[in-house]
């Protein structure tokens, strides 16, 4: 199996992580190496994953490549980013309705499932 190259003009590099921008969000999701190429999703190398920048007020939400921090779990954050290159791409994210257990105004308490 060939691995894919970074996207960046001009490197060659095999590529690491794969960037996916929501824009409606103002979003970048950088995260582990997709399993395949998608359209609107660009792979990165290690260099140009670290050195990653975003517009002013755009927000970066990046994914551990590993389960090195106990304190989040990939299964949701991994689900978190496919939710985001689908809807990227246009497509219809299905997610399951929160289960909300208290209100308060416009403050909603949603519990943790």
């Amino acid at each position: 199996m060939r691995s894919r190259s970074c996207s960046r003009t001009g490197c060659s590099v095999p590529a690491v992580a794969t960037l996916t921008y929501a824009y409606a969000d103002s979003t970048a999701v950088l995260g582990p190496l997709a399993l395949r190429a998608e359209p609107g999703c660009y792979d990165l190398c290690a260099a140009h994953s670290a050195g990653l920048s975003v517009p002013r007020g755009w927000e970066v939400i990046r994914l551990p490549a590993s389960d090195a921090d106990p304190g989040h779990s990939t299964d949701d954050l991994l689900a978190l980013a496919q939710a985001v290159r689908v809807a990227g791409s246009g497509g219809e994210v299905d997610l399951p309705a929160p289960a909300v257990t208290r209100r308060k105004g416009h403050l909603s308490v949603i519990a943790d499932l």
